[in-house]
């Protein structure tokens, strides 16, 4: 395909169940996998690198902040060492389960809110630099902010990255929100058809601006993700044969 469709998932915890992975995993090419901090615990990390690898998709180390009841989408004051540090402890946990696995890390994609703080605040964004050094992996992020102009000074292979399934402000920021509404799968591969060929995005305000796109994430917490992945994969595969 003409760019990767990316998922976060392994989201569940103990007996609480969310996300569509199984059903999802046939329509993406790479899983960001919860490490413990935002959702996941050692027996979903475990099903879901194995889900994974049946599939043959790549996995990716999805980071958060240590945010386990407000899921990772609120903003905490942490200085430069101590989030590297907690992200290095999350790799290492899902590092564990992919070398039982015989699986390699394929990329780190911080979460929710440390995604956004990374795409504005220089310490934080220099932080996830330092430990996607550590293991030599991209990064994935949104292009024309820190998250580009960071990682690429730093030696880190940036994965500019769309959001299907998600809103951009009239600045291009990403609007985060803590619980994600169904979008109508026309909407969703129309909007990737845009970004992967003409390179844009519409805003919520009806403007047009420059995008670069090299992985589509969809999230599987949105009700009808199985159904965007679907449209958003044969969207893809029709760029691919155009």
């Amino acid at each position: 395909m003409r760019a990767e469709i990316n998922c976060d998932m392994g989201e569940s915890f103990g007996l609480y169940r969310m996300g569509n992975d199984a059903e999802i995993m046939p329509h993406i090419t790479q899983a960001n996998v919860a490490c413990g901090f935002h959702a996941s615990d050692p027996g979903h990390m475990h099903q879901t690198v194995a889900l994974a690898k049946t599939h043959g998709v790549k996995v990716g180390a999805h980071v958060s902040l240590p945010d386990l009841p407000g899921f990772g989408r609120r903003e905490m004051k942490i200085e430069r060492e101590e989030m590297a540090n907690i992200i290095l402890y999350q790799i290492g946990a899902l590092s564990a389960f992919l070398k039982q696995a015989d699986v390699a890390l394929s990329h780190i994609k911080p979460h929710g809110a440390l995604y956004g703080m990374a795409a504005r605040e220089p310490h934080i964004a220099e932080a996830v630099a330092d430990a996607a050094l550590v293991y030599g992996v991209p990064v994935t992020g949104l292009s024309g902010t820190l998250h580009e102009k960071v990682y690429t000074e730093r030696g880190v292979t940036f994965l500019p990255e769309f959001f299907a399934d998600l809103d951009y402000d009239d600045e291009g920021r990403l609007i985060i929100t803590r619980e994600h509404e169904a979008v109508s799968p026309d909407l969703a591969a129309s909007r990737v058809v845009a970004a992967v060929r003409d390179r844009t995005l519409t805003t919520v305000g009806g403007k047009t601006l420059p995008v670069k796109a090299e992985t589509i994430c969809i999230h599987s917490d949105t009700p009808n993700s199985v159904e965007i992945a679907r449209a958003v994969h044969e969207a893809l595969g029709q760029l691919k044969t155009a």
